[in-house]
């Protein structure tokens, strides 16, 4: 039934395939797969002389390794029973892929900010994996695992508490819901702290293309150019730059008209190639610099590769075939304001890729070095954000039922998210054993 009544029967009854306390725990079976050859996998496909950078970024911490390695979590994870309650999943929801980014209103929004595993699937996958990130995160700031526990429980109830009140709420209004950046400051306990989520709030609202024209561009012979920073930022040869001029109307097409029509009022400048991220590093990845009314008004394009999503493996096939569209249409779903200029096409060879912005006001939390007190209330915030986006595609009716007023499954996600946290560092550390051993190459970043 669609009723509301019938929507949260359907949740209850999921109770009997995953308890709420079956969430608890975490036990590695005898034919897990090993996290090393899981990373060495993802690299056959990318490029090559980048994946040194890739495990070096990894071999950081635990929390690093986390970060990258959400093809290793996402197998994990499908070795347990899930509740088949669908959503549009983030898909690698960590604590440093929600942040701050400009609605097209110019409205600072905190949000998810990466998209690259979306896809349909069991919302609890979002939810662990958020668990996870902040008990590792809390124990790299040197909390004690009681503390680290309070954080995550404080987490997921957020999450919970957030999808119960949204399962009350009419269609449009849980569409039009979103998190102000300004809620960031109320959760700092202390002045100092507040002054710098503030400053940091303002250095986002100026990371904009006219400030990446000073950062990222120097005049050569009288032309406005990407400088060079190799290996992170390297001009696009001539073969890429003949490709990415190529393609530039298939992205075009995949626009809404009107900003069709805003995007012809810019010419093509220059491009590079550009290492991003941590799990990201080694696929193809260029930034593309248009002008407009003229060389001072400039826009940033990112043009990212799309691959398979970590989930595809172990779920039903999705909706699209084309992974730039996939990522697309994920984060079109999930985020409460999109940017404008998100589009999609494929590139030479039949790879997919994406466009966005490259910088939209976009900003992150300093997470290492934050007090108990700071996580917790980031933690919640970022709680409070997932459950909005999972509210949009999945049936928070049905969601809310299944969670319940209770915190049984606050507790048993937070019981899996501090053994996760053992694994993890146990896996970081059998990283660093293979590139110690020679058998991944691990560089820094210059």
């Amino acid at each position: 039934m669609n009723t509301p009544a019938g929507r949260a029967e359907r949740g209850r009854a999921a109770r009997k395939r995953v308890p709420r306390s079956g969430h608890a725990g975490w036990v590695a079976s005898v034919d897990r797969r090993d996290p090393v050859a899981v990373l060495e996998r993802q690299g056959r496909d990318r490029l090559s002389e980048l994946l040194p950078i890739r495990y070096g970024r990894m071999s950081a911490s635990p929390f690093a390794f986390l970060r990258g390695s959400a093809a290793v979590m996402a197998a994990d994870l499908a070795s347990r029973p899930h509740t088949g309650l669908t959503v549009q999943l983030c898909g690698d929801a960590h604590l440093l892929n929600f942040g701050v980014h400009a609605s097209p209103e110019r409205t600072l929004l905190f949000d998810l900010n990466d998209f690259d595993e979306t896809f349909p699937g069991p919302f609890e996958w979002d939810v662990q994996r958020l668990a996870a990130s902040v008990a590792v995160a809390g124990r790299e700031n040197g909390h004690p695992d009681a503390k680290v526990r309070r954080t995550v429980v404080g987490t997921v109830a957020a999450y919970r508490t957030a999808i119960r009140r949204l399962a009350e709420l009419g269609e449009l209004a849980v569409w039009y819901e979103r998190v102000d950046a300004d809620s960031l400051l109320p959760l700092t306990r202390s002045a100092r702290r507040r002054r710098e989520v503030a400053a940091n709030l303002t250095r986002a609202r100026r990371r904009t293309s006219i400030q990446a024209l000073g950062k990222l561009t120097e005049t050569v012979d009288g032309r406005r150019r990407i400088v060079r920073d190799p290996p992170l930022l390297e001009p696009a040869g001539v073969s890429d730059m003949a490709a990415l001029r190529k393609i530039f109307s298939d992205y075009r097409s995949t626009l809404a008209e009107e900003r069709r029509l805003l995007l012809d009022r810019y010419r093509f400048v220059d491009a590079a190639r550009k290492v991003v991220g941590v799990g990201s590093v080694g696929t193809r990845c260029f930034i593309v610099l248009l002008a407009g009314r003229d060389g001072d008004d400039p826009l940033f394009l990112q043009i990212k590769e799309a691959g398979s999503s970590v989930l595809e493996e172990h779920l039903p096939t999705g909706p699209y075939v084309h992974p730039g569209r996939r990522v697309v249409a994920g984060q079109r779903l999930l985020q409460a304001a999109g940017d404008i200029f998100l589009g999609w096409m494929t590139g030479p060879q039949g790879r997919a890729f994406y466009w966005r912005q490259l910088r939209d006001m976009k900003g992150s939390a300093e997470v290492a070095g934050m007090s108990p007190a700071d996580l917790l209330g980031y933690g919640r915030l970022c709680g409070t954000a997932l459950a909005r986006a999972h509210a949009r595609s999945g049936d928070r009716i049905a969601i809310a039922a299944y969670l319940g007023g209770a915190d049984t499954f606050d507790q048993a996600v937070a019981d899996f998210a501090l053994r996760y946290a053992d694994q993890t560092t146990a896996d970081h550390a059998a990283l660093g054993a293979a590139v110690a051993a020679g058998v991944l190459p691990s560089a820094p970043d210059s």
